[in-house]
């Protein structure tokens, strides 16, 4: 038997912060939706010719025959709930967030399956609290038969869905109701964006708040060091404290992709900060720690607590950003879109350097003055010539140092950029001190940058400094904690051999095998206290291509 097919438009709702409202009042919440579904939902759906297909907890899916009738039952519902939440505190206030499309869809006789069902469910999580948010299609069809205003947001890359999906935000235009956002939407800046909201003081004890805004003030400071990063001002972030905000709004009214958000409690003498990094399109949480001190030196915790935050933030935003560009479609491509592209295929090993240096070729020639993608083409270079892969050593040696200088010429105050140079010049034979001297340019720009102690570590034990090389790689390992431990371990490990402290050195490097066996071959060779490139050397120098 075939299945039943019908065009439809289908809308989605639910209830932003449901979670959050049903833990601190289960019963009065539960009965605060009922009355909302019998004294609102319910009715407005009917007058619009709407049907409920299934209902959960916290959500509605509705279908109805005409889409202009479903824009419109939206846009009154979410004109009605402000009255409703008159006299409720904002932590404790039932605001919907909907979704709109129109579609094909399967009809069963008690639910609707299929991409346009799915669709307006992606596209009601993206949507504000107390927003309607609708696709293009839906746009197309009701822009000229409704009096309200179509906010164009772009294409969004949604789960599960193949293509990219242009959403709208509705405005009502004749009675300025509270679907407008107070502050107009900010376009995305051309490089990752990031605010810090003010961390909530979780102790009780309102004499906290300094310390609680000190903290964001130092990880502010620290993440504006990262030169790719766009920060969002102290100024403009504390508008929201003491607020209950919905972190996608936060992204359109300042114009960001990332935001970092947290809490600081204290009990006795020690405090606990907690902090996440959310994606405010898809509100996806990207990462998430604790850290734990104590408060007999504020300042020195602060520090701490910042440097480790912007450490470990710093790969995690490379990471989410190198994803999200993987899912851009070929034509939409630019230089920062290759570089990221490229930067995914060596991030976790070499082995793909030829395919990365194809991809940073391709964006130095949309943009010959782009510094990262030239530093990185330097260190593919050196990865072919290091493994044995190049076809021609010597030219791929005078390309990667040409890569080299120009890098250096256009970008000379970008850490990233410093230290891949360093990285790769350093093999092709140029002057050890003057490449920590880079290094050490960069550390200066970016004190919590992970993989520049990193980098630093491994040139110290070139230069035969190996107790520095130690302290510089163990500070690289408390900055991204959860970076592979094979490659470090391994030269932590020759760092202590070549002070001959084989009893510290032996437990690295198993530990180095352990994570990553194709390290036993190299580890078991000579360790280098010169510029030889010898056995454990080779390994970490065609390690400098990641991101760790």
């Amino acid at each position: 038997m075939s299945q039943s097919r019908r065009l439809a438009a289908i809308l989605a709702a639910d209830v932003a912060g449901y979670s959050r409202l049903m833990g601190a009042d289960e019963e009065g919440t539960h009965e605060r939706l009922k009355a909302l579904r019998r004294e609102l939902l319910d009715p407005k759906i009917a007058e619009h010719h709407g049907r409920v297909v299934k209902s959960t907890g916290d959500g509605v899916l509705v279908e109805f025959p005409s889409v202009v009738d479903a824009v419109r039952c939206a846009v009154a519902v979410q004109q009605a709930m402000p009255e409703r939440n008159t006299g409720i505190g904002a932590e404790s206030r039932i605001e919907l967030r909907i979704g709109i499309n129109l579609g094909d869809v399967i009809v069963e006789p008690d639910d609707l399956y299929g991409d346009g069902v799915n669709i307006a469910a992606r596209i009601e999580a993206l949507a504000d609290a107390g927003g309607v948010f609708v696709s293009n299609t839906v746009h197309d069809h009701v822009r000229d038969r409704l009096p309200f205003v179509f906010e164009d947001l772009g294409e969004q890359q949604v789960k599960n869905i193949a293509r990219p999906v242009r959403v709208y935000r509705v405005r009502d235009a004749v009675a300025k109701s509270p679907l407008a956002l107070p502050s107009p939407v900010l376009p995305l800046p051309d490089r990752p964006s990031i605010a810090v909201l003010p961390f909530a003081n979780m102790s009780g004890d309102p004499e906290q708040e300094y310390f609680a805004d000190g903290m964001v003030e130092e990880i502010i400071t620290a993440l504006s060091r990262i030169r790719w990063l766009f920060v969002i001002a102290r100024n403009s972030s504390f508008t929201y404290k003491g607020q209950t905000i919905e972190v996608k709004q936060v992204g359109c009214e300042l114009g960001v992709r990332y935001v970092l958000e947290g809490s600081v409690r204290k009990a006795g003498g020690r405090v606990r900060i907690t902090a996440q990094l959310i994606d405010a399109i898809t509100g996806a949480h990207l990462w998430a720690d604790r850290f734990d001190g104590s408060l007999e030196d504020v300042f020195e915790l602060q520090d701490k607590v910042a440097s480790s935050v912007a450490g470990v933030i710093e790969p995690a935003l490379q990471a989410a950003e190198a994803a999200r560009s993987s899912d851009r479609r070929i034509i939409d491509l630019t230089a920062y879109d290759l570089y990221l592209r490229a930067f995914a295929l060596v991030a976790p090993s070499n082995r793909r350097a030829p395919d990365a240096l194809r991809l940073l070729e391709q964006a130095i020639v949309h943009n010959p003055h782009y510094g990262p993608a030239l530093a990185l083409a330097a260190v593919c270079c050196s990865v072919l010539v290091s493994d044995g892969r190049s076809e021609d050593p010597d030219i791929d040696t005078a390309r990667g140092l040409d890569f080299a200088r120009r890098a250096l010429e256009v970008a000379s105050d970008d850490p990233g950029v410093l230290v891949n140079i360093a990285a790769s010049s350093s093999y092709f034979g140029e002057d050890i001190g003057s490449m920590t001297a880079l290094v050490d340019r960069a550390l200066a720009l970016n004190p919590s940058f992970a993989r520049a102690w990193r980098i630093s570590g491994t040139l110290r034990i070139w230069a035969g400094q190996p107790d520095i090389a130690i302290e510089h790689l163990e500070t690289s390992r408390r900055l991204n904690p959860r970076a592979r431990v094979g490659g470090l371990s391994a030269n932590i490990g020759i760092a202590h051999f070549c002070s001959r402290r084989f009893d510290q050195a032996l437990p690295m490097l198993r530990l180095a095998v352990h994570d990553d066996p194709s390290q036993a071959g190299d580890t078991a060779s000579s360790p280098p206290a010169t510029r030889s490139w010898a056995g454990s050397t080779r390994r970490e120098r065609r390690s400098t291509g990641s991101g760790s």
